[in-house]
């Protein structure tokens, strides 16, 4: 039973006020709440393990250990990795990508070309322009149509010998638009050689995440927007791909022998992971991964695809309102605007009034914006503690603010 009382008794930031008001939190896109079992996880860490991990054999570093293994054990379930050590725990989605495309400096050469699309966050767009600059390789871009809908016969011309990685995001964070990524792997693994490289930052708090049927070669995610700690974050790459790439940091850990005549790098993933790690965070990733096996995949995208389908008919009734992606296929968010009110910031600042927090600017997607010509919207976006309730508060804040800005 889908009870969402008891999932919101989960979470004790939702008992607070904001503004003299109850908070109504919709900015889970940006960073989702934390329920209390993954905070008393990160605590427990914290008071009664607290010691590095890999490095000793005392009683504590054995149990940490163990510990963050068990949690690199849940998350390859949870996105059905072949193997354990295909998951590189990370600070989040932006140092996965960062640490894709600083590997993969070796493979690209003059002239060949990089993919990736007009809905990407900037964190998807930058470190490939940066490949590019090191490299001498183009990037070229797949683009959208007026519902923001990737056009995906733009996408079969821009496919060629010369595509050597294609990035895309699973979801849009500025639109929720659920992009085909399943044509878009089929497409380039027919016509190209390229890595894919897929962005899951805005799909794996929502969708059931399956890395082996997708046949994806890397797949990045982060644990702040699935209900776990900040700073932590996941990389899946395959197998034979980590093994015969670089290393991206040197340093402790991810070493196998080192001299002053040379090193050799340990075994996957520790080649990855260098440094000491978050662990209380890493171990804290897990029990967010089992916070959300007890409710089940399906009962929390049931529930916000209920949220976004009452969300978006809710404020269509108000005049004048814009929602971005209206007509595509969409999961979690509701971007929009008002007719004649040209800063999305004064729509947000009236509804924190009222205890509502969303979120509103470009959303690290300014090729977006540009591509609507606007400078912003305000987006909510949904996790599953969210009511049909908050929505009815976030609908007459929007209406307040058409009034008092219109």
């Amino acid at each position: 039973m889908f009870d969402i009382q008891e999932i919101r008794s989960q979470f004790s930031i939702l008992d607070r006020e904001v503004n003299g008001k109850p908070l109504v939190y919709l900015d889970n896109a940006a960073t989702s709440q934390k329920p209390n079992s993954v905070l008393e996880v990160c605590h427990a860490y914290y008071t009664e393990l607290n010691a590095n991990v890999h490095r000793g054999i005392h009683t504590l570093s054995q149990l940490a250990t163990e510990e963050m293994e068990l949690s690199r054990r849940k998350i390859q379930k949870f996105i059905n990795a072949e193997h354990d050590f295909e998951v590189i725990f990370t600070k989040g989605t932006t140092e996965g990508l960062n640490l894709i495309a600083y590997i993969l400096t070796q493979k690209l050469q003059k002239d060949d070309e990089i993919i990736i699309s007009y809905l990407e966050h900037h964190s998807n767009i930058v470190p490939w322009q940066m490949l590019c600059e090191r490299t001498g390789a183009k990037l070229r871009v797949i683009p959208i149509d007026e519902n923001g809908i990737l056009q995906l016969d733009q996408f079969d011309q821009l496919l060629s010998e010369k595509t050597k990685v294609v990035s895309v995001n699973q979801v849009s964070n500025a639109l929720g638009i659920v992009n085909p990524i399943e044509e878009i792997i089929a497409k380039t693994r027919k016509n190209t050689e390229a890595y894919i490289v897929i962005d899951g930052a805005q799909s794996a708090p929502h969708f059931n995440i399956d890395v082996q049927k997708m046949d994806c070669d890397f797949f990045v995610f982060s644990g702040h927007k699935m209900y776990a700690p900040m700073g932590t974050g996941v990389l899946y790459g395959k197998r034979e791909i980590l093994e015969a790439l670089p290393p991206f940091h040197g340093g402790g850990e991810m070493i196998a022998t080192c001299s002053f005549d040379g090193t050799t790098y340990a075994g996957l993933p520790f080649k990855y992971e260098a440094g000491t790690p978050n662990v209380g965070g890493n171990i804290a990733l897990g029990a967010a991964v089992d916070f959300m096996n007890r409710i089940g995949h399906e009962n929390i995208q049931r529930h916000e695809n209920a949220l976004l389908e009452y969300a978006q008919r809710q404020l269509l009734e108000i005049e004048g309102i814009k929602i971005y992606g209206e007509k595509a296929h969409r999961t979690g968010v509701v971007s929009f605007n008002l007719e004649g009110v040209g800063i999305s910031s004064d729509v947000g600042m009236i509804l924190d009034k009222m205890g509502v927090a969303v979120r509103t600017g470009h959303h690290c997607t300014q090729p977006i914006m540009n591509f609507f010509n606007i400078a912003g919207t305000v987006r909510a976006s949904f996790a599953v503690y969210n009511t049909f309730e908050e929505i009815d508060i976030l609908v007459e804040g929007v209406k307040k603010a058409k009034k008092m800005l219109g």
